[in-house]
């Protein structure tokens, strides 16, 4: 299985990087064509943040293989300011530094999983996971293969 992949944000290509490292991983995951996309969307989304708001970054993605599910991790963090209110910065339509407001709160909305730590100090960590089910069928598939060897 595909291991972790890291992708530094230092620029707007390195947003489209991030999105098909994101997509790729989730297609080898498993994850239907749709929820990959969603996956790429929200690394897309905070990508831009870093670019924007602290210049540079990186982004850490995960595999997550459990018996009865599949998920990828993303993190993401930065060095800069840190975010000043970040239950406003999580509300839709906020925008700070002339920014449209969808960022954040778009990608919490295409994750399972969502959770933000920010401050001036360290600056901001964003933490997502997106999961999927395995089947009865795919798991005695795995099985079967694992005995085989």
């Amino acid at each position: 299985m595909t291991e972790e992949l890291s992708v530094e944000i230092l620029a707007d290509s390195d947003m489209l990087a991030a999105r098909a490292a994101a997509r790729s991983l989730a297609r080898d995951l498993g994850f239907t064509r749709t929820d990959a996309t969603l996956i790429a969307t929200a690394v897309s989304e905070i990508a831009r943040n870093i670019v924007i708001h602290a210049g540079q970054g990186k982004i850490v993605m995960t595999p997550l293989m459990e018996d009865e599910r599949y998920g990828l991790s993303v993190v993401a963090f930065d060095g800069g300011p840190g975010i000043r209110d970040v239950a406003a910065a999580l509300e839709r339509g906020y925008a700070g530094r002339g920014g449209l407001g969808l960022g954040l709160p778009g990608a919490r909305r295409l994750m399972d999983e969502f959770a933000i730590e920010s401050d001036a100090e360290h600056g901001t960590t964003v933490t997502m996971t997106k999961w999927r089910a395995r089947d009865e069928l795919e798991r005695l598939r795995e099985r079967r293969r694992t005995r085989r060897r």
